[in-house]
């Protein structure tokens, strides 16, 4: 396992930003029309495990 000084991951994050705003003129959303709520009804397939729901629930922005 390497053990990085805090200031490499500084230097890391940097770069990591200035690659993000590189990109972002790449990354435009279409030019279309926006897209209508689904109903929950239409919803199948999507499962949530336990733990991620109860940690979901504990945190003051989604549960409480």
């Amino acid at each position: 396992m390497t053990n990085f000084r805090a200031d490499d991951l500084d230097e890391d994050l940097t770069s990591l930003r200035g690659d993000c705003a590189r990109m972002a003129p790449h990354w435009t959303p279409p030019e279309h029309a926006a897209t209508r709520p689904v109903p929950p009804s239409l919803i199948h397939g999507v499962r949530v495990p336990a733990r991620s729901a109860r940690l979901l629930d504990a945190m003051s922005d989604y549960g409480d």
